[in-house]
Order: structure tokens, then sequence, then C-alpha cells
């Protein structure tokens, strides 16, 4: 099998050898790809706040909450999660292992990467290697917590709870929902730009193309073990 095809975008969510069978089957492995994965996602959310070219949405709306009250950045993320979270009661959304998880990592991970990362100006060659990398590794982080089935984000549990509950396809409620999200976010002084932009067009075949690399890797593991 070529590198090539390794990197063709996958089209389904693979089931690796380190699948949980239900949200709150936990493992020291599997906790520790869940962790490692909600951890590069988290940096990588932060390369493109830093990048100053614009956010992700979900960044925009922390950064305009952020700049209009004395929490930081990684309190903010953490306290819109929870809101979200809230918003699976109605919809009768169970959380996993998961998903509490991705409240607290990506938050701090989301912290600590703005204090490590430098904030970029003025090189636009740093700033928009900020932004692809950043989305290479959301992409990455998504598909190695993705695969460990221990539960959706809060975002992704929203959706497909709305989506359960009003028959509205999933596509168009994710949309629905990053737009609302952006423009609250655009409002209270988040930064949006040609970095949102790119998140938009390349986010969902980052994530895709990882999904197949982990479950290429995860077949190369079994057949090293069984030879």
């Amino acid at each position: 099998m070529s590198f090539l095809s390794k990197l063709r975008p996958h089209k389904t969510v693979p089931h690796t050898s380190w699948t949980a069978s239900s949200r709150w089957s936990l493992s020291p492995s599997r906790v520790l790809i869940l962790f490692f994965g909600l951890s590069i996602f988290g940096l990588g959310d932060s390369l493109l706040i830093q990048s100053t070219l614009g956010n992700a949405p979900w960044s925009v709306l922390a950064q305009g909450i952020h700049l209009h009250s004395p929490l930081s950045l990684g309190w903010c993320t953490f306290f819109i999660s929870l809101v979200v979270l809230l918003g699976w009661i109605p919809l009768k959304q169970i959380p996993g292992f998961g998903t509490l998880s991705n409240i607290v990592i990506i938050a701090f991970t989301i912290q600590i990467g703005t204090d490590v990362f430098p904030m970029e100006h003025h090189n636009y060659l740093i700033r928009f290697a900020y932004v692809f990398g950043g989305i290479a590794m959301i992409g990455c982080g998504s598909a190695l917590y993705i695969t460990c089935g221990l539960g959706p984000g809060p975002r992704d549990g929203l959706m497909t709870g709305i989506h359960r509950v009003t028959g509205v396809r999933v596509g168009r409620v994710r949309l629905g929902i990053e737009v609302v999200v952006l423009v609250a976010g655009w409002f209270f002084g988040g930064r949006v730009g040609i970095g949102t932009l790119c998140f938009a067009l390349f986010i969902g075949n980052s994530v895709a193309i990882w999904l197949s690399v982990v479950g290429h890797i995860d077949q190369a593991i079994i057949r090293k073990q069984k030879s």
C-alpha cells in the first residue's frame, strides 16, 4: 500500500484496537490516547489564536468573552463548554468520560498554548504556518479522541442531539451552530479573518485524513503483534 493511499480521507470513523465498548469503559492505554489527542487538539487551537489571522468559531466566542471579562481564554473556553453541556439536558444526551475530559483538557491546553507560543503579528509565513499547523493538529487530536469511543465533546453532542430531536441534517445543524457562535464571538470582539476561513475549508479533510492515518497505524500495530 502506497504512502499516499494512507492519506486518503476516511469516510467513516475506524474501529480501532483501543475503541471502547461504552463511554465509561476505561483502560490505561485508552485514557492515555484520549488525553494525548485532546491535548494536541487544544494546542492546535491555540496556534490559530496566536497566528492573529482568525480563530476557529468557538475560540472566536471564547476570545470575545475574554476581552470583556477578567477570565483567561482557557477559563472562558471551559465555561462555554459547561454551558453547552447544560444544553444536553433537554436533548437527553448522556456524557461520557471523553466528554468531561474534553471540557477540562482542551481548555487547559489552549491556555498553555497561548502562554507558550509567541503571538505573531508581522511575518505572514509564520502566521500561515501557525494556521495550517493548528488545523493539522486539531485534525490529529480529533481523530485520536474520537476513535477512543468515550463520548463526543460538548459541541459535537449538541449537534447530534439537535439533529436527533429535530430531524434536521447534521451538516445543516453544525453549520447553523457554527454561524451563530461565530457571529456572537465577532460581536464581542473575537478575531475573525482568513484563518477562520481556512479552518472552515480544511478542518473536515484534516480530520478525515488523520482518521485514515490512525486506522492504518492501528492495523500495522495489530499485524506486528500477530507476527
